[in-house]
């Protein structure tokens, strides 16, 4: 080998800085033109589908806190700790270096730092403490918006938020744990629940011989001596935040299958058994860990009766699928955000992308979806708040509810993979590159149709409650019925649906629900939405002058005026 001393390479030297500074002040080959400024930093509350839902719904008091949240979501900061914490993933540790069983899930400063401002702006379980009008809508709204940042750390504090009212059905325990639960205070760590100053809260209810079909489980709940108190055997299929401090459960007890309460760590500071087998690997949601937990002898605490688990457990059911269409309403919104960006800063054959026809008309097309689900869920928000509250003295808005948030899950989480799909095109093959962040968005997308039941367990769902529940088909027409007389397509879609009501069957149920979930939106875009909006929605999905894709509106759509209002900051 032979020694290049300093002094004997001052030619080659000279030469590579050179080539260095070149490459450190520009590119020898090419300008980089044509390319997309960074998004970061945008408002993601700049939405006006959103803001004039939240002071529709009952919670303008609330809009300051929804603008300032949606400046913190697009900022550098926090849509830097979105990819961070999908990039490094949570990670198992079973064993401490000693030994001894601790099942622990450890995750990058990122996540905490986004569960910190979620717990901390009352995306969690604070608005059960809210005594305001419009604190569950305020809630959904500023998930809408913070939801800008990142899918995965939605998990937990929409399981916290749904565990308060099932937790309700046992008031001795509610009484210990909800004030903790309804915390703004994030504080990771397992610890005694009542020495932190919050929690968070998990549910376990499928297993691996039946999934959604809770009743084939196999755990089972042993009563001990002390009343209300079980042992747990068996094992979870898929339980997501291992982290939280309590968990909803489903088990058999002696009298059938029932509802727990297990903390992972008991009052008097030992570690209740909750051994973590593995975490999935997931398509998407990455950044949340996904576990299959075992059972031995694990101590839990009946929640509601013996034998009325699932009855018990269907309220977080219900606060669970709203959030799922919240997020699917959520991911389209921001990744017509990343296509409108993309496209008012890149040309193509000597124009502006988003000054060309087609590609204009695709944009509308998605703007009208995602306008349709943000009005959707703040409406199922609304409804959700006002029965919680007990401002529902004939009922309707409960039964509404019922039925509409099975709709409203079936339907806007099923479009939500193709919207994804199509807003990733607009970036073309930017879009297909991993740091554009659009391959992770698609990823997501599937999860939230899967969530809390698949496209037939929802449709079946919807059948069930039209069926055993009657008022809920009223509800729906009673709410169709205020756009009466405002589009023709309309109240033709509305006596179509009578129709299908009065044939349906169980191999038909997508083709009904479908057609409740169009109708639906489409009556909520004629009463709230501007006139090309509605019209566009109601020419294409319910009049038929439309094709299989996104991209395909009329030529009488007014695509100026749909953009104009979607698109933030104007074009």
């Amino acid at each position: 080998m032979v020694s290049i001393l300093p002094q004997e390479q001052s030619g080659a030297a000279q030469e590579r800085s050179s080539i260095a500074a070149e490459h450190t002040s520009g590119y020898a080959t090419h300008d980089v033109t044509n390319q997309p400024p960074p998004l970061s930093p945008y408002d993601a509350s700049e939405d006006t589908a959103l803001l004039e839902g939240l002071r529709r719904e009952g919670a303008a008091w609330a809009e300051e806190d929804i603008r300032r949240l949606g400046l913190r979501a697009g900022s550098v900061e926090a849509q830097e700790w979105g990819e961070q914490a999908n990039r490094h993933e949570p990670e198992l540790r079973t064993h401490d270096r000693y030994g001894h069983r601790v099942d622990e899930v450890e995750f990058h400063p990122s996540w905490h730092s986004l569960m910190r401002v979620a717990v901390a702006e009352g995306l969690a379980a604070a608005p059960w403490a809210d005594e305001r009008p419009g604190a569950h809508v305020a809630r959904t709204a500023g998930g809408l918006t913070w939801g800008h940042t990142e899918a995965g750390h939605g998990c937990p504090t929409s399981m916290t938020y749904a565990a308060v009212p099932v937790l309700r059905r046992q008031p001795e325990l509610a009484k210990i744990y909800e004030p903790l639960l309804t915390s703004r205070e994030y504080e990771p760590g397992l610890r005694v629940p009542t020495d932190k100053r919050g929690l968070l809260a998990g549910m376990g209810m499928t297993e691996k011989q039946g999934g959604s079909d809770v009743r084939t489980n196999t755990t089972t709940a042993t009563p001990t001596a002390e009343p209300g108190v079980y042992t747990l055997r068996g094992h979870k299929w898929f339980t997501s935040a291992p982290m939280c401090d309590v968990f909803l459960v489903l088990a058999q007890a002696p009298g059938g299958l029932s509802c727990f309460l297990v903390p992972r760590v008991l009052p008097d500071g030992t570690r209740n058994t909750f051994r973590i087998q593995r975490l999935k690997d997931k398509l998407g949601n990455r950044s949340n860990a996904s576990s299959e937990p075992e059972f031995d002898r694990t101590v839990a605490w009946l929640v509601g009766p013996e034998g009325r688990g699932v009855k018990t457990i269907i309220e977080m059911v219900n606060c669970t699928r709203l959030d799922c269409v919240m997020s699917s309403a959520t991911l389209m919104r921001k990744t017509l955000v990343e296509a409108g960006h993309h496209v008012r800063h890149r040309s193509a054959f000597g124009a502006r992308l988003v000054d060309q026809p087609l590609m204009r008309n695709v944009l509308a097309d998605l703007a009208l979806e995602s306008e349709a689900a943000t009005t959707l869920t703040l409406r199922l928000a609304g409804a959700a708040d006002r029965v919680v509250r007990g401002d529902d003295a004939q009922g309707t808005e409960a039964a509404f509810r019922r039925i509409a948030t099975a709709v409203g899950k079936y339907w806007v989480t099923k479009r939500g993979p193709a919207f994804t799909a199509e807003a990733l095109e607009c970036l073309g093959g930017n879009g297909y590159v991993e740091d554009s962040g659009m391959p992770r968005h698609y990823r997501e997308a599937p999860l939230l149709s899967i969530w809390e039941g698949s496209g037939n367990v929802n449709a079946l769902d919807v059948l069930r409650a039209l069926t055993r529940e009657p008022a809920t088909a009223e509800a729906l027409f009673c709410e169709l019925s205020l756009a009466r007389g405002a589009d023709v397509r309309l109240d033709a879609a509305v006596t179509r649906l009578k129709g299908l009501l009065a044939t349906g069957s169980e191999a038909g149920a997508r083709r009904l629900v479908e057609q409740m979930a169009l109708t639906l939106q489409a009556s909520l875009l004629v009463r709230h939405a501007p006139a090309p909006v509605s019209d566009a929605f109601c020419a294409t999905r319910l009049g038929g002058d439309w094709g299989h894709s996104f991209g395909t509106l009329p030529e009488a759509a007014d695509v100026d005026a749909i953009l104009g209002r979607a698109l933030p900051g104007g074009e």
